[in-house]
């Protein structure tokens, strides 16, 4: 039992994220960058700050955003 005490659950690991950096990429290959401002349990995320990215360069600007979970392909802190 002593090995699972090191497993970290993924809504752990994007509560640890919170109110830090995060890179988002979605479906479609878009790319998001921002603060992680807070997430539930469907993994929707609010992020402040944020830009949308084209080939690793801001495209825009966009501020306050919400993202919904089922179009994240992987969150990167």
């Amino acid at each position: 039992m002593s090995g699972q005490q090191n497993v970290q659950r993924p809504l752990d690991a994007l509560g640890k994220a919170t109110n830090s950096p995060v890179l988002i990429k979605l479906k479609g290959d878009r790319e998001f960058r921002g603060i992680l401002t807070s997430f539930d349990l469907h993994m929707n995320l609010v992020l402040t700050d944020a830009e949308e990215l084209k080939d690793g360069e801001v495209e825009r600007r966009l501020g306050t955003v919400l993202i919904r979970g089922d179009n994240i392909v992987y969150i990167s802190p």
